[in-house]
């Protein structure tokens, strides 16, 4: 089947999201490692992308870690730095398809304040035609439930839906629920999927 929608995951595909990478550079890497080792602070944020409030969440899980109260904060006061920057190929792309015709839905594990507040820094986030945000939806990829819910709601059979993301688990779920996929690893090749699917041209895919 031709595909009918155009489904973006959002970090590391339109946002990068690398939250090493602001702590290297502010605590040194040294010291994150041992912050990380010794706090699961992924799994606090898998918390918040479950629909837990994103202040209450990370502010109580400092509490719980008196020496890294400070830098778990950070997680929280200096958010849309980790958050950064956009991909902007990947954001044209997504424009290009919409400028096209051609439906673009955001499916994403994301709390719900911290989506709100990335609405208010990145215009794109606002251009999708629907956004399936987990900490809405209270449920998170790659967990089935999550795209029985998109499918519900957009109306679209699965093989209608061309789905980017760049965890493999989630592609997976995707794939094994009959929707057409593509494991993102940068945005040249998913500009050339879309060139190959016959969405866009390779001069509106540049």
């Amino acid at each position: 089947m031709s595909v009918k929608a155009v489904v973006f995951d959002i970090g590391n595909v339109l946002i990068e999201w690398q939250p090493e990478r602001y702590y290297d550079k502010i605590i040194g890497e040294e010291r994150r490692r041992a912050m990380f080792s010794e706090v699961d602070l992924h799994g606090m944020n898998d918390l918040v992308d479950q629909g837990h409030h994103f202040t209450d969440t990370i502010y109580d899980w400092a509490e719980k870690y008196p020496e890294w109260r400070d830098e778990i904060r950070m997680w929280h006061d200096k958010w849309i730095e980790l958050a950064a920057p956009e991909i902007p190929h990947s954001v044209r792309l997504q424009r290009a398809l919409r400028a096209k015709g051609v439906p673009v839905f955001a499916l994403t594990n994301f709390g719900v304040q911290n989506f709100d507040y990335a609405t208010t820094i990145y215009p794109f986030l606002n251009e999708f035609d629907k956004q399936y945000v987990s900490g809405r939806m209270q449920t998170v990829k790659p967990h089935v439930p999550i795209y029985e819910m998109v499918e519900t709601d957009c109306g679209l059979p699965p093989e209608a839906l061309l789905f980017t993301d760049d965890r493999i688990d989630n592609i997976d779920t995707a794939r094994a629920r009959g929707w057409q996929t593509h494991h993102f690893t940068g945005p040249q090749g998913w500009a050339d999927r879309l060139v190959e699917e016959g969405l866009l041209s390779a001069e509106e895919a540049i």
